[in-house]
C-alpha cells in the first residue's frame, strides 16, 4: 500500500481542488485493489484528449484526478483534483514512484539516435547474458528478461508499462537493462523520472520530421536525455556524426566517444567485407563478425565500448562479440533454391537505405544485379519519399516501388511521391506494384542466379497497417522465403 503523497513525490503540483475533507497524505493506492482507490491521469493525446474521459473515470471509481485543466462540474463530486503543468510528465514520475523508482535499482542504459538503436540494444542484451551478466531488453521488437518475452507496441513503452517491467526485472535479479529511447518517447515524456546509468548516441539523420516539424526540433528532443544525465552516468557518442558533440555539450555525465574514422576513446576499422560477414580491427585486435556494413561496424564498436566501460576482459568481450548474429529484420538474409541472395532490412530512412544499398554494392561483383523492393509509410514524413526514391533508383540495378504501411493514405500517391525523386536516366529501372507480395514475386521473376534482392522498409514487422487502423499479417522474411523457394 502506498500513500498518494509518496506517489506524487517530485510531481510539480500547481494546486489541489475538490473535497477539502480529504487528506491527500492519507489516500492509499494498492495495485491489487483498484476499484475503490484509483488515480486517473488525464492526458491530451495526438487524437484523443483524456480530459474528455474524466466523468467516465469517476463513474468507474476514480478517487483522484490528475489533470492540466479542471472540468466545469468538478465541484459536483467528492473527488480530489490535482492540477499540474504537464500530465504526461506527471504520469512518468507517478509511475516511477508507484513502483518504488526501479530505475535507481538497476543499471539502465539508453540507446538513442536515428539508426542503430535496435541492433545495439538487442546485441548488448544478448552479449551481457552470454557473459553471465543478467540483463533485460526494451526494444522496438521485444521486451525481454529472464524467461519473459513480449512483443513491443512502441519503441519506448508508456511509463506505466516501462516501470512495471523494470520492477519485474529487479525481482528476477536483472542487473542491467538496455532500452531504446525514441524521439517520440522523449517528446511525450515517457522517460521522465528514469535514472539512466548511461546513454548511447548513434547518429542523427532525416526522420520523423512529420512529427517534430524541423530537424532542429528533432535534434534538440534527442539532446534532452543527455542534459538530464547525472554525474555518475556515462554518455557514449559516435563522433563520426556531426551532431554528437552537440548532444553532450550540457551534460553532467562522463563523456566517451567511439569512431571508425576520427580520434576517439574507442576505435575500429573494416579490413575485409563479404556477404556472410566482415573482418574488423577493434583497438588493434582482429575479429570476424557475421554482421556486414560500415554501420554495423559502428554498432559493434558501440557495443564493445560499453563492455570496456564495464571493465569486461577484452578477450572475453571480443570473443563474445564475434559470436553475435544479426537482429531479426536487420540485414537478415537467406539463399534461395535458385541461388539468389534475399536480404530483408528495416531501412526506412534515406540514410539507412543508402547505407544498406552501398554496403551490398561494395560486396557484390559487377555481374550481380541488385533488385530493391521498397515503399514508404503513410501518414509519416513525406519529404523523405522522393529522397528515398532517388537513392534506390540511383544505386540499384532495378527498383520495385510497392506498398509499405499505407495507413490512411492512398498507396498510389505515396509511390508517386517516391517517383518524383527518380531522375530521367533511371525511369527504365523502376517498376510499380502496389501489392507487396506481388512485388516480391516480380523481384523473383526478374532475378537470376547470383543476383541479390533487397526487401526494405519493414524488417521485423509481421503486419501491414491499412486504413482505419486495420492490421493484416505480412512478414517480409517468411513471405519472401515461400516465394523464392517455390
Amino acid at each position: 500500500m502506498k500513500k498518494l503523497k509518496e506517489i506524487l513525490f517530485k510531481v510539480n503540483i500547481n494546486s489541489v481542488y475538490g473535497d477539502t475533507d480529504v487528506d491527500i497524505t492519507k489516500i492509499t493506492f494498492d495495485s491489487r485493489n483498484v476499484e475503490n482507490n484509483t488515480l486517473f491521469v488525464a492526458i491530451e493525446g495526438y487524437k484523443i484528449d483524456g480530459h474528455d474521459y474524466i466523468d467516465q473515470s469517476l463513474k468507474k471509481g476514480a478517487s483522484v484526478i490528475v489533470c492540466e485543466k479542471l472540468p466545469k462540474n468538478f465541484k459536483n463530486n467528492n473527488s480530489v483534483y490535482i492540477c499540474v503543468d504537464c500530465s504526461k510528465s506527471a504520469l512518468s514520475i507517478i509511475a516511477s514512484n508507484f513502483y518504488d523508482i526501479p530505475s535507481s535499482k538497476i543499471d539502465l542504459i539508453g540507446v538513442t539516435g536515428t539508426n542503430g538503436k535496435t541492433t545495439i540494444a538487442s546485441l548488448l542484451y544478448k552479449l551481457y547474458n552470454d557473459l553471465d551478466i543478467k540483463s533485460g531488453l526494451v526494444s522496438t521488437i521485444n521486451i525481454e528478461y529472464d524467461d519473459f518475452i513480449e512483443t513491443s507496441k512502441n519503441t519506448t513503452p508508456d511509463p506505466i508499462t516501462l516501470n512495471h517491467h523494470l520492477s519485474k526485472m529487479i525481482e528476477k535479479g536483472v542487473q542491467v537493462c538496455f532500452i531504446e529511447v525514441s524521439s517520440h518517447g522523449i517528446f511525450q515524456k515517457r522517460v521522465n523520472g528514469l535514472d539512466f546509468k548511461g546513454m548511447i548516441f548513434t547518429n542523427l539523420t532525416h526522420d520523423h520530421l512529420d512529427y517534430h516539424k524541423s530537424f532542429k526540433e528533432y535534434r534538440d528532443t534527442k539532446k534532452i536525455v543527455f542534459d538530464r544525465l547525472g554525474k555518475k552516468a556515462f554518455a557514449l557518442i559516435n563522433i563520426d556524426d556531426k551532431n554528437a558533440k552537440y548532444m553532450v555539450q550540457n551534460t553532467s555525465a562522463r563523456v566517451y566517444s567511439y569512431s571508425l574514422k576520427s580520434k576517439s576513446n574507442f576505435s575500429s576499422r573494416i579490413i575485409e567485407q563479404q556477404l556472410n560477414g566482415m573482418l574488423l580491427s577493434i583497438e588493434t585486435s582482429e575479429i570476424w563478425t557475421k554482421l556486414i556494413g560500415k554501420f554495423n561496424a559502428s554498432n559493434l564498436l558501440a557495443i564493445y565500448s560499453v563492455g570496456k566501460l564495464y571493465n569486461i576482459d577484452k578477450i572475453k568481450l571480443l570473443t563474445a562479440i564475434s559470436m553475435l548474429e544479426s537482429v531479426v529484420g536487420r540485414l537478415q538474409s537467406f539463399l534461395s533454391t535458385n541461388k539468389v541472395t534475399v536480404i530483408v532490412d528495416y531501412a526506412h530512412t534515406p540514410d539507412a537505405i543508402e547505407n544498406v544499398i552501398s554496403t551490398i554494392n561494395k560486396i557484390k561483383s559487377s555481374s550481380q544485379n541488385l533488385i530493391t523492393v521498397i515503399g514508404c509509410g503513410g501518414d509519416r514524413d513525406k519529404d523523405k519519399r522522393s529522397i528515398m526514391g532517388k537513392i534506390c533508383s540511383d544505386l540499384s540495378s532495378r527498383v520495385i516501388f510497392t506498398s509499405d504501411n499505407p495507413r490512411s493514405e492512398d498507396p498510389n500517391s505515396i509511390i508517386e511521391d517516391m517517383i518524383e525523386g527518380v531522375s530521367k536516366f533511371n525511369t527504365d529501372k523502376v517498376t510499380v506494384e502496389i501489392e507487396r507480395s506481388k512485388a516480391i514475386i516480380e523481384a523473383k521473376e526478374r532475378s537470376m542466379q547470383g543476383d541479390i534482392v533487397l526487401i526494405a522498409g519493414k524488417g521485423h514487422e509481421d503486419y501491414q497497417e491499412l486504413k482505419n487502423n486495420k492490421r493484416v499479417k505480412f512478414d517480409d522474411f517468411k513471405i519472401a522465403k515461400e516465394i523464392f523457394n517455390k
